[in-house]
């Protein structure tokens, strides 16, 4: 009798990755150390401040005490006047996800900035090419009329986009408008054409919600305290060597820096502004991430022993699937 053939062999499930997600101070860096230490995992920058070389104090990177605790990913690796587009970081950043895979390892994607994750983890649609004589227009009726009138002609070519895009991020709104006209379409329409999305990974995303108060104090102390470290120092010094090239130059936090460099507001209003645009932000991230599909979201923050409990528990469970 001839024997039966084996069963073929069940296909190895895809590996894990973890995309931790949340506003800014909500303890994303404490959580994604103690699940690297735990499962063994790398982590994978996804700040679009932190990537840029010399920009220390005002961009919350980990430490090096922090880095030395597990191997990091796409953090110092642009220089200050280096443009880096949300389609270069995840193409420089699926090549690192790749690299972490071979190794048996498991990946942590972690930072607050959504379109990067974006771009990441469901691709982005190939846009029209980039039209430097019409930027060129569009930075001059800027600095003719105002960043919030570039505002309102994408909120007139493009309503949502211009509801993702904050009047204040220049560069942002301008590629936005630039992509509305040469394209002939909303940007939006444009971001749902063929992407690329990310295979080869089983996605966990990690939501923290802290409650807004505790949030705002966390938030404020960090601004105020980057301050006392030698922000505005640190900003003189790159303005010095770089001027306005410099790319994170008008971040959150060098903004006001460079705002009370330049003798527009004492140091006192600098340290409240910052405040303030970081809390602002932190509701415009929250805004974004909640319509991140499948988030699991945990009230509370990424260094509380009790929410790192539960992180530990979920990630267990879905590894062994």
């Amino acid at each position: 009798m001839t024997p039966m053939p084996d069963p073929p062999a069940p296909e190895d499930p895809d590996p894990l990755l973890i995309a931790i997600v949340g506003p800014t101070a909500s303890g994303k860096t404490a959580l994604s150390l103690a699940l690297a230490e735990q499962f063994g995992g790398e982590i994978v920058n996804c700040d679009s401040v932190a990537i840029y070389r010399e920009f220390e104090v005002g961009t919350a990177k980990p430490s090096l005490e922090e880095r030395s605790r597990a191997p990091h990913h796409l953090i110092d690796i642009a220089g200050p006047t280096e443009l880096f587009t949300a389609g270069e970081y995840s193409r420089r950043a699926r090549q690192v996800l790749d690299e972490i895979k071979r190794r048996g390892r498991l990946p942590i994607i972690v930072g607050g900035t959504g379109l990067y994750l974006r771009a990441l983890l469901e691709g982005l649609a190939p846009g029209p090419e980039r039209s430097e004589e019409l930027r060129d227009r569009l930075r001059a009726r800027g600095e003719r009329r105002g960043a919030e009138h570039l505002h309102k002609i994408l909120r007139r070519l493009d309503r949502e986009a211009s509801q993702r895009i904050h009047p204040n991020d220049t560069p942002k709104v301008i590629r936005a408008v630039e992509v509305c006209l040469t394209a002939r379409q909303p940007l939006t329409e444009v971001w749902k054409q063929g992407r690329d999305p990310l295979t080869g990974f089983r996605i966990l995303r990690i939501g923290l919600d802290p409650e807004r108060n505790a949030l705002y104090t966390r938030i404020n102390l960090r601004a105020e305290r980057m301050f006392e470290a030698g922000l505005i120092e640190e900003t003189r010094a790159l303005y010095e060597k770089y001027g306005e090239a410099a790319r994170p130059i008008t971040s959150l936090g060098y903004k006001q820096a460079l705002q009370h460099i330049r003798g527009e507001i004492n140091r006192k209003l600098a340290v409240w502004a910052a405040q303030q645009g970081h809390r602002n932000y932190a509701k415009r991230q929250m805004t974004w991430f909640r319509r991140e599909p499948g988030v699991h979201w945990f009230k509370g923050f990424g260094d509380s022993e009790d929410i790192r409990a539960e992180v530990v528990q979920l990630v267990d469970s879905e590894s062994r699937k």
